[in-house]
């Protein structure tokens, strides 16, 4: 029980990496609430509190930091995705990738820092696509550059109080995923040549993730500070050239 007598706000944990996440501190003894813009899924766990909101409104988030209270640990999960290029986005889905992946962050962890009890920790979902671009994914790529430069932001300015560290998935078997290969003209060859590229010989499962958040979120990860985490099986540290890829 690494995270026994621990409270965690979860955004995003209605399904996804986020569930994964919710469901990985709920068994870790955790106390957890999460949150999502729509209702609360029947087959979250009753021992999860859940609150409707939009993380992109930093009305809502102040009214959720409200009703939450101190915190020991908090996870900003809650992330869109349009496959697009720049020429291809419109200020909608600006608003949207931008308002939910970058300023949704931004608004949790500046209404719940002051609630952080000492030795608190934040844990942001960034991403491997923050560091290498995905094709026709101009938003989201962006987006997630900014939580990288945010977490060590905080880690900086605040490190002397709770601690700040992201985790960069690569992909992860989600409907993110899912769509991301959708935009190929073969699918299934795409996911097949993808699949290659991971010297694990997989993709990355909620889980993964989880296991990295519930770490970071314990005490045993108390001098990790401001760092980006990659968990993607390998994929970015192979080269383009391996043995066996066409």
């Amino acid at each position: 029980m690494r995270l026994a007598s621990k409270s965690a706000l979860v955004t995003g944990g209605r399904q996804g990496i986020g569930r994964g996440i919710v469901e990985a501190f709920l068994r870790e003894g955790a106390t957890v609430t999460t949150c999502g813009r729509g209702d609360k899924p029947d087959e979250l766990s009753d021992a999860c509190d859940w609150h409707r909101i939009d993380v992109a409104d930093p009305e809502q988030v102040t009214q959720l930091a409200e009703a939450v209270g101190p915190l020991d640990i908090l996870v900003n999960n809650a992330g869109v995705q349009v496959e697009k290029t720049v020429m291809d986005s419109t200020d909608a889905d600006w608003d949207l990738v931008m308002g939910v992946n970058a300023r949704g962050v931004f608004n949790c962890c500046r209404a719940f820092l002051p609630l952080l009890r000492e030795g608190g920790s934040i844990i942001n979902i960034g991403s491997i696509s923050g560091k290498v671009a995905d094709p026709e994914m101009a938003l989201y790529n962006a987006s997630k550059a900014f939580v990288h430069g945010l977490t060590r932001s905080i880690a900086v300015d605040h490190g002397a109080r709770i601690r700040c560290n992201a985790i960069c998935p690569g992909w992860i078997e989600t409907g993110m995923l899912d769509a991301g290969f959708a935009l190929a003209d073969e699918p299934e060859v795409a996911r097949e040549e993808a699949l290659k590229r991971h010297p694990v010989g997989r993709f990355g499962k909620p889980d993964d993730i989880a296991e990295m958040a519930v770490w970071l979120a314990s005490d045993a990860a108390g001098f990790a500070n401001g760092q980006l985490f990659t968990i993607d099986g390998g994929l970015t540290a192979a080269s383009p050239l391996q043995p066996g890829l066409s």
